[in-house]
């Protein structure tokens, strides 16, 4: 990065702040693991990635264990195109453990694809890992006794790899994750299979989900892992409760019986984006779907900023639920004015600049017969970099609306995530740089707003304080390292949140 990049007084154009990048947080993972007698665990697995694919599209794995051994496939790409029939049929057992990657720490390669499988003097064991730690240098240089050999450059494989040396130790496995787990910190939501048992951790803080239910009457002793209770819908699993920050729980096969104990003492910070954006809208949390949750931070934003205007519409699919709240609360009309292509997930085929310049449109498109002479509002669940939010109300002038009114259903994006989302450095945060106005005058809306950091959270009808919100106020509840924290860090906001407070 250059120097002038770094100085907190250097003015970088909204122009130069504009790479081809989605205009939105970037995901987070999806883990997931069924342990079935006599149930085909691989195609349950391959189901309950594919209800998690939102999480991340990069690549996909799943290991299984059957009598003692573990057969492993991983690839790049959506769960799909990364399994078929004739593999899912070469993978019998009765334990699986599966993962959606997006990368964040370790570039997208496959040799960074997860689960991570290694081998110990109790056999195998197999780990998936949904977060970001902030000590991996560190815990890398507390690992390599010159004996390791990394394969990737992930965080997870740091995590596996404590485990192993643990285990080597002489620690049973249940030891051996709570001794590596305790030298982790950061997000870490971990499934790991075993020869004879299946565990659920979450860290501290619960910063990223876990859930597990049942898989037929809780007497059977079969139970299912998953980042999301949509996880546990789409196979028929019945939602039994979270695993709880700080908890350890240890499922042995056809005990009714899940072990529960904590290995740490809790501090509740749980992302709250995963409410806003990340979760699909039919999981739960809090005891209701994010749907509803969503509808009543539309609610509160009609409250906090309501504008005249004919009609309201959402950005698919994350701005639609906030959308119809905002409609509900105004008496406004609520319509589809954008339609999006469902079939594209994360392209490895790029548009050219040409191409982008011409207007091409992967993702969304305007439907003129609904804006056409029409004032609209369009609710978005954040601005991130302000990459994509301008092209799309360009999109909907061209369509005939004669004004747009762009509604947040967040507050502004100020500080990186160091906790498994990608939101890269700050200077990149449009929110960090300018002012509520600059912002307005770059997307060319009539009118602009945020939800309040207040509405957020009264909304989730929760303590504030059991949610991580440092993306918005720079609070982030995990020490990190000096250095990792000024690689993202770069000014003190000057922009919407200084504006704001």
């Amino acid at each position: 990065m250059q120097n002038s990049e770094r100085n907190p007084k250097s003015r970088r154009t909204v122009h130069q702040l504009e790479a081809e990048r989605p205009d939105r947080m970037e995901e987070a993972c999806g883990v997931f693991a069924v342990q079935a007698s006599e149930q085909p665990v691989a195609n349950l697995a391959y189901f309950g990635l594919y209800a998690l694919q939102h999480r991340g599209q990069e690549s996909a794995g799943i290991a299984v264990f059957n009598q003692g051994k573990v057969r492993l496939h991983k690839d790049m790409g959506l769960v799909s195109q990364v399994f078929d029939q004739d593999v899912l049929a070469r993978m019998p057992g009765d334990l699986a453990i599966g993962h959606n990657r997006y990368s964040t720490t370790g570039s997208s390669r496959v040799c960074n694809a997860q689960p991570v499988v290694l081998m110990t003097r109790l056999g195998p064991f197999a780990l998936a890992h949904n977060g970001n730690l902030v000590n991996a240098a560190e815990l890398r240089e507390r690992i390599d006794d010159g004996q390791v050999e990394f394969t990737s450059t992930t965080d997870s494989e740091l995590i596996a790899f404590a485990v192993q040396q643990a285990v080597d130790r002489g620690l049973d496995w249940k030891a051996a994750i709570t001794s590596a787990v305790s030298l982790c910190q950061g997000a870490f939501s971990l499934v790991i299979g075993t020869p004879g048992a299946l565990y659920g951790l979450r860290d501290g803080y619960g910063i990223r989900p876990l859930v597990f239910g049942s898989l037929g009457e809780e007497s059977s002793g079969q139970w299912v892992l998953s980042s999301e209770t949509c996880g546990l819908d789409i196979i028929g699993a019945a939602f039994v409760d979270d695993v709880q920050p700080g908890e350890i729980v240890t499922f042995l096969p056809g005990d009714p019986t899940p072990q529960r104990e904590s290995w740490i003492e809790p501090t509740t910070r749980m992302c709250v984006f995963e409410m806003i954006y990340f979760a699909r809208p039919d999981s739960r949390f809090f005891g209701e779907s994010l749907y509803s949750y969503r509808q009543r931070i539309g609610q509160i934003l009609a409250r906090e900023s309501a504008v005249e205007a004919d009609l309201v519409i959402g950005v698919p699919d994350s701005g639609i639920p906030a959308a119809i709240g905002y409609s509900q609360a105004t008496g406004l009309p609520y319509a589809d004015g954008l339609i999006k292509n469902r079939y594209v997930g994360r392209t490895f085929i790029q548009p050219t600049q040409a191409m982008r310049e011409a207007g091409i449109r992967v993702k969304l498109n305007p439907l003129p017969d609904v804006l056409n002479g029409k004032r609209v509002v369009v609710i978005d669940d954040s601005i991130v970099r302000g990459t994509t939010s301008r092209k799309l109300v360009q999109a909907l002038r061209d369509a005939g609306a004669t004004e747009v009114h762009m509604r947040i259903s967040s507050p502004p994006v100020t500080h990186p995530c160091f906790y498994g989302i990608d939101t890269d450095t700050q200077d990149q945060l449009i929110a960090a740089r300018y002012t509520l106005e600059e912002i307005e005058a770059h997307l060319k809306v009539d009118s602009l707003a945020y939800l309040s950091k207040e509405g957020m959270v009264e909304a989730a009808g929760a303590d504030s304080k059991q949610f991580c919100t440092a993306c918005f106020d720079g609070d982030y509840p995990v020490p990190m390292d000096e250095s990792m924290r000024s690689s993202k860090l770069m000014l003190e906001p000057a922009g919407v949140a200084a504006n704001l407070g």
